[in-house]
This record gives C-alpha cells, structure tokens and sequence, in this order.
C-alpha cells in the first residue's frame, strides 16, 4: 500500500472542506470524490456567479456546496480544509479553525509528503516562473518524465498515484504557498527576495519568512540555489542545512553558476571550471533571462549535461506574459509582459532592449512603492499610459523623479486596456516598442495576470 493510498483512506470518515473549485482544486475535488471522500466546496461566488459547468460536474459526482457571503462559516464544521493559496493562511477564521484542532492543509503541502520523485522547488519575487519552466526544460531534454506545478503548471496532488519514483518533480512556489509549508524539496532555488505581497503579509519580516519555508525543512542532503547578487537572498545561507551553491550575474563564484567576463554563462565546482554556453546563444532576450539560466543550471548541476542546456538555450522561446512577443504592426513591436507586477519586473523589461519604449502601467495596489523603478523610467520610456487604481500613484512617484523634468517623457492617462491600446498605437511610430509591464496587480480589471495578458493581446492583434 502506497502512502498516498493511506492518505486518502485517512481521509474516510472526514468532512473536508475545499475553498474553491478553481485550478489548482478542482481535479482534486473530482479524485476525491472518485475516491467516496465527504467533500464541500466553500466559495464566496454566489451560485449565480459560480461557474455553472463547475457545478453541475462536481454536484453531479457527489460535491456540497456553501457559496456567497457566508461560505467561511462552512470552514468551522469540517474535520479538514484545503486552503487555496489565495487565502491566507493567517485569517482569522482559518486560525479560528486551527484552534478548534481542524485540519488546515492544501494540495502543495499534501503532494509534498506525499511524493514519491525528487522533488525541485522554486521561489523568489521575480524570475521564478521562467527559472522553473527551464528546470523542467533541461530534465525533458534529458528523457524524464517531469511533472510541473505549483503556482504554474498543473495541480500536482490528483496525479500522486501515477508518479513513479525515478520521474522528476519540478515546483514553483509563491510566498502565499509557502507560508504554511512544513515540507522542503530535494534542491531548493530562490531567485531574489524584493518587496512585493506586502498588501497581504502585511510586513516584509513575513513575506521573508515565508520564503525561508523552502529552506528550513530541508535535510542534510538537500541543496540549496540561492542569489549571490540578492543581497537578502545571500544571508540566508546560514539556514541552508544541505550543500549550498549560488549563482552571479556579477560575481566570480567559487560554487555556483556565473557570467564571465566574455559573456560565457559557467559553473565552478569548488576550482573546477566549466563553461556551458554564451549569454548570445540564449533565444529570450534580456539580462534577466541570463540570471534565470544561471539559476535553473545550479539547480541541476551534475544531473544535466552542458549540451542539453545549449540545446534548450538555443530553442526555448520563453513563458507566455513574459516579454512575450505579440505582433509587429507598421514597424511598432507588441509585447505583452503581464506577469510584471513589481517594479523590479518593469526594471527587467526596460534593460531587455536597447531604446526607449511605450508602457503601459498600473492595476490594483499590492502596498509596495513605484520609487524603485521612477528613475529609469524617466530614462527609458518616452510615452507612459497609465490606468487603473494605482494609475496616480505611479504618477507621483515618476514625476517627483530628479530626471523627469529632463526626461521629455509624456504621460497618458485612460480608463482602460481598449484606451490603452489605442493610446500606444496613436503615440507610436516605426522602430517603436511597446511593452505591457504594468508594475501593479490586475485585481482591479480582471481575476489574474494572464487574463489581463490575453485582453491586451486580443486587443493589439485586432488593430489594423
């Protein structure tokens, strides 16, 4: 009998309530109630507003329901909750349920004891995504059988019983997963810690903490990938209980994966140099691509061959909403780069190319300031379309720059993506760049980033 068997016999006999019905749950919902487990699913969605195809095949296969305002009450008369990583694990009705001595999970921290594979997991503010997907890139090449999840990818618990032990595991993990992890993966990777969820964590000692979760669980044989260039990142070495590497951008390494001098992206293990493959062979364009392949090869260093990341360097064209190209139209460049909702992000796309570029920014306030990125782009954007919630927030802070009054830069304001679009399109000429790196979450328009991706997309493959 499999260990995830027990589990789910464990579960028999338990009321379990599942916050959610979205897509890190709903294959869960359906295995369990596959399995004959007493499942209800807790949404703050009315029923008018739920998912109607939702409901009628996890109704139909056996699901209860409590949805709108009052679906929290739910929580308190279940024997186990899955939290979605949307809810924070330090509400107060989830801490309520804890003290009642209910059981408060999720389906990460459940795959995390349950599974058979290595496990390589990754965090960070920014590059997470793209590090992650290129792991799981380079373990493909090599003729694995790879499972990718967590905060990308699919929901990893619903298929525990079809991983075999020699597959590989590959996870991204957000600080809202993390927060109440208790399990670490076999290597660990943390890109870079900068302020960011503050409007949830509240403080930034939390959101540390959080991620510091990928780290102190970890055994003895473990590794660790950390950020030799971060400089919060780099002090964490002293939790790292297994053998630590990093890797630079900027720095020489004795143990990691560093750019040298001639653009040669290489790992030292401890004097021993090897040089793997130049920053110009890699497809994805910009600075930060470098630092994400010199991640996502510490990571695997030793158990993935320096041609098979030549290989992937070479043909990766990178993750959807990440400097993703859209279209070229009348000589002006699209791209849409959504997942840029921090001003390190916006920083990235800025350095990525060689001019000044066309930006559209804002969305919902995640608590965290746009000083950051001010200066640069009164440096390197000549038209900023602002909207949304923090559209006048970002505007204070650019033009309290010392460079904006230098800079020539001109800002718009409008109401909307469609606005937006259109602004970019009659501010442009040939040889233009226009980005969506909105610095801002989308809670303000749409339910996520890639939503918002998709509309600006939509929108610009429409203009003629």
């Amino acid at each position: 009998m499999t260990k995830a068997h027990m589990f789910f016999e464990s579960l028999k006999n338990k009321r379990i309530a599942v916050i959610g019905a979205g897509v890190s749950h709903f294959d869960l919902i359906k295995l369990m109630l596959s399995k004959g487990l007493d499942v209800t699913v807790c949404d703050k969605a009315t029923r008018e507003k739920f998912d109607s195809k939702v409901y009628d095949e996890l109704s139909s296969d056996g699901a209860k329901f409590v949805l709108g305002d009052d679906y929290l009450d739910a929580l308190l008369d279940a024997d186990v909750i899955f939290r979605t990583p949307g809810m924070y694990y330090n509400h107060p009705v989830i801490a309520k349920a804890r003290e009642k001595g209910i059981v408060v999970t999720s389906e990460m921290e459940c795959f995390f004891d349950l599974c058979p594979c290595k496990t390589y997991a990754l965090t960070g503010s920014d590059g997470k995504t793209t590090t992650t997907t290129l792991v799981s890139e380079f373990f493909k090449a090599e003729g694995k059988t790879v499972h990718l999840g967590g905060n990308i990818g699919r929901a990893l618990l619903p298929i525990i019983e079809e991983i075999k032990p020699d597959d590989i595991a590959v996870v991204e993990l957000s600080s809202f997963q993390l927060l109440s992890m208790r399990e670490s993966p076999d290597v660990a990777g943390i890109t870079n810690i900068t302020p960011n969820h503050l409007n949830v964590h509240g403080t930034m000692d939390e959101y540390i903490f959080a991620k510091c979760n990928l780290l102190y669980h970890q055994n003895a044989f473990s590794r660790a990938v950390l950020s030799y260039d971060n400089e919060t990142t780099r002090e964490l070495s002293s939790i790292v209980r297994g053998k630590l590497s990093y890797f630079s951008r900027r720095t020489k390494l004795q143990n990691g994966a560093f750019l040298d001098d001639d653009g040669m992206l290489c790992y030292n293990d401890y004097g021993k140099v090897t040089k793997i493959v130049d920053m110009k062979d890699i497809r994805i364009p910009g600075i930060h691509n470098v630092e994400n392949f010199l991640t996502a090869i510490a990571m695997t260093w030793g158990e993935v061959s320096p041609e098979t990341v030549r290989k992937v360097a070479k043909e990766f064209a990178g993750v959807e909403h990440r400097i993703e190209f859209v279209r070229e139209l009348d000589g002006v460049k699209y791209y849409n780069n959504s997942i840029a909702s921090s001003p390190t992000r916006v920083l990235a796309c800025l350095a990525s190319f060689d001019q000044k570029q066309i930006v559209i920014q804002g969305g919902s306030d995640k608590g965290i300031s746009f000083e950051p990125m001010a200066d640069e782009i009164c440096r390197k954007v000549k038209v900023l379309i602002l909207m949304g919630e923090t559209a006048q927030k970002i505007q204070d802070a650019v033009t309290a720059s010392c460079l904006f009054a230098d800079s020539g830069l001109k800002i718009i304001r409008v109401n909307n993506m469609q606005e937006a679009v259109n602004a970019a399109r009659e501010n442009s000429q040939p040889g233009d760049i226009v980005s969506l790196s909105p610095a801002c979450a989308s809670f303000d328009m749409y339910r996520m980033f890639e939503e918002r991706g998709n509309h600006f997309k939509k929108l610009v493959n429409e203009l003629n």
